[in-house]
């Protein structure tokens, strides 16, 4: 192991089969990283990861050559795996792998509940991104933070100086648009999750765009370049990133030799000789061999524009065989022989009661207009959004004081930022301080870990959102232990996966996302400043969506709505809005308590008029299916969401 003042510093690299590992044994790398056939976050090739048998070839081989495996369980989890994971776990307990690389945290109860002695590493799609959460892992037994790909190394620096955890970092190979966790289109057009190991890449799809009445002639504008930090060792290791990760699971040898010497052999070279080593040595080799263009991504900050890729781009191709991932196809619709699917799907081998319950109404507010129009409408909890797509939503403290004077029974839940950086947490606490506004709330809605660990006794109730990914009971045990009030579930599940989970969960408030389009692309990429660089190339006006609403148009024509909100975070939202009113009394039957409504980005007609269907629908059940066809679609039609699948 190499080592920096008494750090230790190390390459990390993958390997995506046996073959792989054994050519790259005798590299300049020091550890490897590798997933099995299962429960892993790199399954499109069928001729790559280990067996269980190659797995304990792969360790016993790596510790006699003094380097360490890492094995990757970094799938998010369904109620249906976790008995198989708990036999793939004790299996790899009897191995002593040197960490698991981990997603999802019912992988942190399944080891603490049984007491496996495995070590964990929380994997890039955890999206570490703040302090507080980087704390509460280590609390919970992970020793090394694969941090967000939008952390910067100064963020890192600081985390190192305040907390004695690792910090994994990746310095080059394929990158990603979207927040770590935070992409689910892939599974609302594919049914293929890419938080599991199978994102059809829609984000490199060749998007143009359509803007306040105009076209841009576009290409390839969510496409990102390929991470490079060859050049930027000294400042990797002063920020305190102790292992230096090489992205290429899919990858073959050929490629991986070749970045695993260059930076191996600059290392040892700065090492050796911090004052004088070439900063430049491999880089014309690495640059001559790249596929896409190279960017140092995050690492000193938002790079903007300057991380688009238009380099080899061309429908997602997957570099090591020419195959394709996708193209572009159309979000799905519901027609009745789906909505009769469903039913019977949900229903199946449930034992009915008399009656379904009657579920409570939630809906996210983007304006004071639908604050005001939810209270008058008496829905049961009113998600107050801070990340607000309008610029005229009148919202403030004042406003929601005055709110709480006339809420009735409803309840006002302030809505956190999905991303809750270390500087939003001094923020919001100044805000929650007020005693006003601490007072006119009822409860605050959770984004992430850190935050909810953060807020957990500031005696406010705890809501979780979808970007909690929370898929399966084990997790959601663990988040009840810090008093979450509800339990939302995963935007990933299909109609089995929701099943599963039902008929295990003993929670009593459980929401789905029952209509509109939460966020299903996150991105601190502005996609808005591409129409600053480029002319418009004719008129042309938006077929389903405002003409303040940028949308990407893909090769068959259809438009993916980009709304930018007041911390400049870009949210793709569907063309397509989830409807599950023709299957919420089912749903209700099933066990869910709480139907949420995500239409903060709806004018104040259309927002009456949904929130208005739903609770005649829950009031009068029998006459469902005549109010949701009368229900019509306010964008271009309705989906199932992942429950299409």
């Amino acid at each position: 192991m190499r080592n920096f003042n008494g750090n230790e510093i190390e390459l990390l690299a993958p390997a995506g089969n046996l073959l792989i590992l054994n050519e790259l044994i005798n590299s300049k790398s020091d550890a490897f990283y590798l997933g099995g056939k299962e429960f892993n976050m790199r399954m499109h090739r069928s001729n790559f990861n280990f067996s269980r048998q190659e797995i304990k070839d792969s360790i016993e081989l790596a510790h006699e050559k003094g380097k360490k495996i890492y094995i990757t369980v970094n799938n998010l989890m369904f109620n249906n795996e976790i008995a198989p994971c708990l036999d793939y776990l004790y299996y790899l307990e009897e191995l002593s792998p040197d960490g698991l690389i981990i997603q999802d945290l019912a992988i942190i109860s399944l080891i603490r509940d049984n007491n496996l002695s495995l070590p964990m590493h929380s994997s890039v799609m955890m999206n570490v991104h703040n302090l507080e959460m980087v704390k509460e892992l280590s609390s919970l037994g992970v020793t090394r933070v694969v941090t967000s790909r939008e952390i910067d190394l100064q963020t890192i620096k600081y985390w190192n100086s305040q907390s004695s955890m690792e910090f994994e970092y990746f310095i080059h190979g394929d990158m990603c648009s979207t927040h770590g966790s935070q992409c689910y289109y892939s599974t609302m057009l594919f049914g293929n999750s890419g938080n599991r190991g199978l994102c059809m890449k829609p984000c490199r799809w060749d998007y143009k765009i359509k803007y306040n009445g105009s076209f841009y002639n576009t290409e390839f504008p969510m496409a990102v370049k390929d991470m490079c930090m060859y050049q930027y060792i000294p400042e990797l290791i002063y920020s305190g990133v102790n292992s230096f990760k090489i992205e290429g699971r899919m990858r073959e040898s050929s490629y991986l030799h070749r970045i695993i010497n260059a930076y191996g052999d600059t290392i040892d070279s700065f090492l050796e000789d911090p004052c004088f080593y070439d900063r430049d040595k491999h880089m014309e080799i690495l640059y001559d061999s790249r596929n896409r263009d190279l960017s140092t991504s995050f690492a000193f900050g938002n790079p903007k524009l300057e991380f688009i890729n238009r380099r080899y781009e061309g429908t997602g191709h997957f570099y090591s065989t020419g195959k394709v991932f996708s193209k572009p196809v159309q979000e799905h619709s519901i027609d009745d022989k789906h909505i009769t699917n469903a039913k019977m799907a949900l229903l199946k081998d449930t034992t009915l009661n008399n009656e379904a319950s009657i579920p409570l109404l939630s809906v996210k507010c983007d304006t004071l207009a639908q604050v005001e129009s939810a209270i008058v409408n008496e829905i049961d909890i009113i998600y107050i959004s801070t990340e607000n797509f309008r610029k005229d939503h009148k919202l403030s403290v004042a406003s929601i004081i005055n709110m709480s004077k006339i809420k009735g029974n409803s309840k006002l839940v302030l809505s956190l930022p999905k991303m809750t950086f270390d500087n939003d947490f001094y923020k919001y606490d100044a805000l929650l301080n007020n005693n006003g506004l601490f007072n006119a709330i009822d409860g605050l809605m959770i984004c992430n870990l850190g935050a909810l660990a953060h807020y957990k006794d500031f005696n406010l109730p705890l809501y979780s959102d979808v970007t909690m990914n929370i898929g399966n009971t084990n997790t959601s045990k663990l988040y009840a232990e810090y008093g979450l009030k509800n339990i939302v579930l995963s935007l990933e599940m299909n109609l089995n996966n929701l099943k599963s989970y039902m008929d295990a969960s003993e929670n009593t408030n459980v929401e789905i996302v029952a209509h509109g389009s939460p966020s299903i692309m996150y991105m601190d990429l502005d996609l808005y400043e591409h129409i600053k660089v480029k002319k418009p190339a004719y008129p042309a006006d938006n077929l389903y969506f405002e003409n303040e609403v940028l949308v990407l148009v893909d090769d068959n024509g259809f438009e993916h709505p980009i709304y930018r909100d007041n911390h400049n975070k870009n949210h793709l939202l569907l063309y397509k809005d989830i409807c599950l009113l023709p299957i919420h009394n089912e749903l209700s039957t099933l066990g869910i308590s709480i139907l949420r409504l995500e239409i903060g980005h709806y004018n104040i007609n259309d927002f009456e008029k949904v929130i208005k269907a739903y609770k005649k629908a829950i009031s009068h059940p029998k006459d469902t299916l005549d109010i949701y066809h009368n229900l019509k679609p306010n964008h271009m039609d309705y989906s199932l969401g992942a429950l299409y699948y």
